[in-house]
């Protein structure tokens, strides 16, 4: 559509390029009287004919030039002569040079003349016709202003495929007028939705009908083709639904990373008011995720073309234009995401009913090749911002500080009661679990808290510092959009010591931050998680080392858990094998409610699962990461 007002503020700057003297018998001083009533709004001292010959009222001029602006009427326009008067005979001609200033800064320079004619007994008095503005402009036209889009970018994979592209999509709407019976129409429009598991607000649609004008289109639910075609035979039929087909920028699947990548949409009326001067009803504005953050880039700038048309010519008329400012076109976002691996993370995560989070990464390079959150987050990333407490995952962390600093080996006996008391706090194990003294691989592999919370003053607050910075946790990366890298416990007392030292206290971490620890245990040193490569961010982190013969020990704890430990449901897991930590983390003070950890790694693939209100982590982490990992190897 035609954005009518530009919304600035409407200056017209004329310079008569040393023009000098009053209105006399000279056609430079009534060109000169001319220009300044221009600017001024005050042609009264300037006489006028037409081009036929007859008077015209100086008012009825200056109507007829503002008239003519049509669409460019708020923006600055200066005119000033580009040489002296040319006479023949009774007829003296003025050529100007106009200079329009359009919306974004756009300059539109051009030349034009202003004729004169010489009455006897009037002196010199100027034609008045429209070309003195533009040679093509005639009598009932104006200028409209119209928008040339820009082709917007897409996201693409690190092969430089997009994972982003045009799709056709139906919308589903009602139309008001058309509705015969709003209690059934609600009712069919859920079942059929809730048939292909998309969640659609209806409660508010009685109100929206209300309310709405006449003619109106109620938009009640976008689909890709596929979805649609599902209920299509159900929803067509329906006394009030209409349907309109768009094409929109998706990604292959609904449930691909969607959070992660966010979506392209029309613009909404936030963005219209938060962005007057680049946007206009229409445009395609991305919400959300990389679409969001990278909007600009991916955007492009549209450009401008003026074009002369009639009052109430009709906008899908082509015209040819007069002047046009070519559009850029947005440029690619680049990221490391990996198809096949986010596929699998995003149908892992599907099956799992309460809200999940999973985040792999390569090893060797820490390139994000999936970011999944399910089973519907829409454009909730907790894989990414979540800020939760880690759990027993955390015992990787302490053991592998407790490891380098010599203070246990893994074959060290450390006991395992079924309570233990720290800083007059009460610590117990899952299900009242006692182990008894045991080496401490075995406490790791079982998950023993009340082992950790012994540990915990040999550890130390700064002992279980500097083992979480080192594996990442709390660090200054940056992958290139919104990542919470985690906050460590001060372990200002012993008792929130002791629960830090197993993953509780105030230590609140992500899962991309448990999923690059972890990376960090596999590869031998910390290397900084990278998502988005082309434009790279700044400050993307700094990579570390760890202490080869602590990280050798961890690693052979980690794969006991899956061999013998807490997480034993993945000995079977086709593939190389899987080293790992289940964790149940508490997240609320007086409930029993936990979520579910789980955090590893197999071959050159690093990942952490996090299921909200899960339980305990063999629970419900534990099945996610088998669908991911079977599904992935496949």
């Amino acid at each position: 559509m035609r954005r009518s007002t530009i919304g600035l503020t409407t200056l017209l700057l004329l310079v008569t390029g040393g023009l000098a003297g009053c209105s006399g018998d000279e056609p430079q001083d009534t060109v000169t009287e001319f220009l300044n009533g221009w600017k001024n709004g005050d042609l009264s001292k300037v006489g006028f004919v037409t081009a036929e010959g007859g008077k015209i009222a100086s008012a009825d001029v200056l109507t007829a030039i503002r008239d003519f602006y049509g669409d460019l009427k708020d923006q600055p326009l200066a005119v000033s002569t580009a040489g002296d008067p040319e006479e023949s005979g009774d007829i003296a001609t003025t050529p100007l040079d106009l200079k329009w200033t359009l919306p974004g800064n756009v300059t539109w320079e051009y030349k034009s003349s202003v004729r004169m004619t010489k009455r006897s007994g009037d002196g010199w008095q100027v034609i008045w016709e429209p070309t003195v503005l533009r040679s093509e402009l005639e009598t009932g036209e104006k200028f409209r202003l119209r928008r040339v889009a820009a082709k917007r970018g897409t996201i693409l994979d690190a092969n430089g495929k997009p994972l982003v592209g045009p799709q056709k999509v139906i919308v589903i709407g009602v139309s008001p007028e058309k509705i015969t019976d709003l209690v059934s129409l609600t009712r069919s429009l859920g079942a059929a939705f809730r048939k292909i598991k998309v969640d659609v607000d209806l409660a508010s649609l009685k109100d929206r009908v209300a309310k709405a004008d006449e003619g109106a289109f109620l938009d009640l639910v976008t689909l890709r083709r596929a979805d649609y075609d599902k209920i299509r035979d159900e929803v067509r039929p329906l006394p009030g639904t209409v349907f309109r087909e768009e094409t929109r920028q998706l990604a292959p699947t609904r449930a691909f990373a969607r959070a992660l990548l966010g979506t392209v949409d029309p613009a909404t009326k936030d963005d219209l008011d938060q962005h007057p001067d680049e946007l206009t009803t229409g445009d395609q504005v991305g919400h959300g995720g990389l679409q969001g953050r990278y909007d600009k880039q991916l955007r492009g700038t549209p450009g401008l073309s003026v074009v002369i048309a009639a009052e109430a010519a009709d906008e899908s008329v082509q015209t040819q234009p007069v002047f046009t400012s070519q559009p850029v076109d947005g440029t690619n976002v680049k990221i490391t995401l990996d198809t096949a691996t986010q596929n699998a993370a995003d149908q892992a995560v599907a099956a799992e009913k309460q809200p999940s989070s999973l985040v792999a990464l390569r090893v060797s390079d820490g390139s994000v090749l999936a970011v999944a959150n399910g089973p519907d987050a829409g454009g909730v990333n907790t894989a990414l911002t979540g800020q939760v407490p880690p759990g027993s995952t955390y015992k990787m962390i302490s053991a592998y500080g407790l490891l380098s600093t010599g203070k246990v080996t893994a074959d060290t006996a450390v006991d395992c009661p079924k309570t233990a008391t720290v800083g007059g706090r009460t610590f117990k194990n899952s299900h009242d679990e006692e182990l008894g003294k045991v080496p401490f691989h075995v406490d790791f592999a079982k998950s023993c808290n009340t082992a950790f919370a012994g540990l915990s003053a040999e550890l130390g607050a700064d002992g279980l510092k500097s083992a979480s910075s080192a594996l990442g946790i709390g660090g200054d990366w940056n992958i290139g959009i919104d990542a919470y890298t985690g906050k460590v416990s001060d372990g200002a007392d012993p008792a929130e010591l002791a629960a830090a030292t197993f993953g509780q206290g105030s230590t609140a971490v992500s899962p991309i931050a448990m999923a690059a620890a972890t990376a960090a245990v596999a590869k031998g040193g910390f290397q900084p998680p990278r998502l988005v490569l082309d434009p790279a961010p700044a400050a993307a982190g700094t990579a570390g080392t760890l202490d080869a013969k602590s990280v050798d020990a961890l690693r052979s704890m980690m794969r006991e858990v899956v061999t013998g430990g807490t997480g034993t449901a993945l000995k079977s897991v086709p593939g190389k094998p899987v080293h790992g930590k289940t964790g149940t983390a508490e997240f609320q003070n007086g409930s029993d409610e936990t979520h579910s950890w789980f955090v590893g790694y197999q071959g050159d693939v690093a990942f952490a699962v996090m299921v909200q209100k899960g339980g305990a982590g063999s629970e419900a982490a534990v099945p996610v990461v088998k669908r991911f990992l079977t599904t992935l190897d496949k």
